[in-house]
């Protein structure tokens, strides 16, 4: 990998959209991207792909997390140890992220996002720290939009693979907020930008904001 000075100069047409599952980061990238003629780039998209591009050396907890049953995974363990030990919120893969973006066109803007863009990787490689933020649901909103989208997707989720959905729910939700809780922390700590998203907080505005904090609007 370069060194943090060249890679901020070639991803300085990068803008950024990190945050806590149920935010709506994609919507409001794929929007930022239409109405501004940006390239749009889902992380969330790739990481199957990432998965099979990484070796147990360089992403241990990926591969011990590939070889357990679905019970292992969101049943039996408890929400802190879920988040202490989840691959994507350690950082494995981030550098096939930064693979991805450099590998694409230069000379056209690019909106990332996912959950996976932690404050802490993305703040070394920003040229101008307007052009990344990070969306923070409130748990009320996060419960909301998950159940929203689990309508308008129609079958059951991953969870009903497990013998306790209920409980792998509960689970889940309780390991995203520690999540959440810890983005806010960063972003505070590092001086990067961060949007609470709750329910008083429509899709078009969010949109707006973004794009103001962008400087795009």
């Amino acid at each position: 990998m370069s060194s943090d000075e060249d890679l901020r100069n070639r991803l300085r047409h990068v803008y950024w959209i990190g945050g806590g599952s149920g935010a709506g980061k994609s919507t409001v990238a794929r929007r930022l991207a239409d109405r501004f003629g940006l390239r749009y780039c889902g992380t969330d998209e790739s990481m199957q792909d990432h998965a099979r591009r990484t070796t147990a050396v360089e992403a241990p907890l990926l591969h011990e997390f590939m070889g357990m049953g679905m019970d292992e995974r969101w049943v039996d363990r408890s929400p802190e140890t879920m988040y202490e030990t989840f691959h994507w919120f350690q950082g494995e893969g981030f550098h096939l992220i930064v693979e991805d973006l450099l590998a694409m066109p230069p000379g056209e803007g690019i909106v990332v996002e996912g959950f996976r863009l932690l404050p802490s990787l993305v703040a070394p490689l920003l040229a101008d720290r307007r052009r990344a933020v990070w969306l923070l649901p409130t748990p009320d909103f996060r419960a909301f939009a998950i159940e929203d989208r689990a309508k308008q997707a129609g079958p059951p989720g991953f969870v009903h693979r497990t013998s306790d959905p209920e409980r792998a729910g509960r689970n889940i939700a309780e390991r995203d907020r520690y999540f959440v809780e810890r983005l806010r922390s960063e972003t505070r700590e590092l001086g990067l930008q961060a949007i609470t998203v709750d329910a008083a907080v429509g899709e078009s505005e969010s949109v707006d904001r973004v794009a103001e904090r962008f400087a795009l609007a």
